[in-house]
């Protein structure tokens, strides 16, 4: 799914994401991701058993392991490792599965689907929300989004 509204929608009615394989160090692209929703007014739960605590938030071993609800499952591992968490995902009854730039597990795909969940394939929650609310045409870059309406105020 790929479609402007829909992304539309999934961003603005889904505001807890966990993201798994966020890591700790300000470079990594999964930080920068996270940062920015974080700084957006989305609750950032982060997934890495690598690391107690990012971006002030406590850090979870598995999807599974979140004691409170999910809305988005937002995937920063290989496509090779996404199966098992579109499955952990399903299991903790999240809305949507999100894999990132660069990750399309098809299997992961279908199955989120079959679960009644939202799927997006290799593309970033970052770049999406700024480009859907405004973020990005703001400094010139073209988003492709085309409008003669004001922009839609920012879901926060």
């Amino acid at each position: 799914m790929s479609d402007i509204e829909t992304l539309r929608r999934v961003l603005g009615q889904n505001r807890t994401i966990a993201v798994v394989g966020l890591s700790a160090e300000w470079h990594r692209p999964s930080f920068f991701a996270a940062k920015y929703m974080q700084e957006h007014g989305y609750r950032v739960i982060p997934v890495n058993p690598r690391y107690p605590e990012i971006l002030g938030e406590k850090s979870y071993a598995r999807v599974t392991d979140i004691p409170e609800p999910v809305d988005i499952v937002d995937v920063f591992r290989k496509t090779d490792d996404v199966l098992p968490i579109a499955q952990q995902a399903i299991a903790i009854g999240a809305k949507v599965l999100w894999q990132q730039i660069g990750v399309l597990n098809l299997e992961a795909d279908r199955l989120a689907r079959e679960a009644g969940m939202d799927s997006v394939m290799d593309r970033c929650v970052k770049i999406e929300h700024a480009r859907l609310f405004g973020g990005l045409n703001w400094v010139g870059v073209n988003t492709g989004v085309i409008s003669a309406k004001r922009p839609r105020a920012l879901p926060y």
